[in-house]
């Protein structure tokens, strides 16, 4: 079923819209294309823009480290397929890096808005640079938005990913600048007794409600 645009920015927490386009590899239907894997589907401004080759060839040269964390990469702007496929070329003979993820062609500018990539403060006709992650039951899990003229961070994707795939699987959350290896945080307790059963763990206790351990 097509995603119905009310108006709404997608939320964390809401399932990913879904939507048919035509991309850089082909026809998509989004719900299809991303089902039972996490996604990362990012926009940027324009093909054959400085900043953008560089975020684009970015996720590129990481394909691999994506493959291995089950995550499909979805580009978007509002760019003719024609006009992908001539950036993605020129891109390839000048740098030998193939954007092998498909990129929608957002002509229409449909996706753009159904996601809020549109936003009149900064342009009313080029999608800002956002990033949506999405979980594999296709829900919304994290949003980031980048104003055209700032690049994101890829240490950072690749971070809030690999967080995101932590907690989901070991249900625990994660505290300021956690990384891979770092100690997680465990539930706070809920009742009496599990405060003291935490009192006897050997959790590192920072307090009672505070408590961090290994994975």
């Amino acid at each position: 079923m097509e995603y119905q645009n009310n108006n709404v920015i997608p939320r964390i927490g809401d399932l990913a819209p879904d939507f048919k386009a035509m991309t850089t590899t082909g026809p998509m239907q989004f719900s299809e294309h991303i089902k039972g894997s996490w996604t990362i589907l990012f926009s940027h401004p324009a093909d054959f823009t400085p900043v953008c080759t560089t975020e684009m060839t970015g996720f590129a040269l990481d394909q691999k480290f994506f493959d291995e964390k089950n995550t499909k990469l979805v580009g978007l702007s509002i760019d003719s397929i024609h006009s992908h496929i001539a950036w993605v070329n020129n891109v390839k003979k000048n740098s030998g890096i193939l954007f092998e993820f498909p990129i929608i062609a957002d002509i229409d500018m449909k996706v753009s808005k159904m996601y809020g990539m549109l936003q009149p403060g900064e342009s009313e006709t080029a999608a800002v640079r956002a990033v949506f992650f999405i979980d594999p039951k296709g829900k919304i899990k994290l949003i980031m938005y980048y104003p055209l003229n700032v690049g994101r961070n890829m240490d950072e994707i690749k971070r809030s990913l690999i967080a995101l795939q932590t907690a989901d699987q070991h249900k625990v959350s994660l505290p300021l600048n956690w990384k891979e290896g770092d100690k997680v945080i465990v539930s706070p307790p809920k009742t009496v007794a599990e405060m003291l059963e935490r009192e006897a763990s050997d959790y590192e206790m920072v307090d009672f409600y505070l408590a961090k351990r290994d994975l």
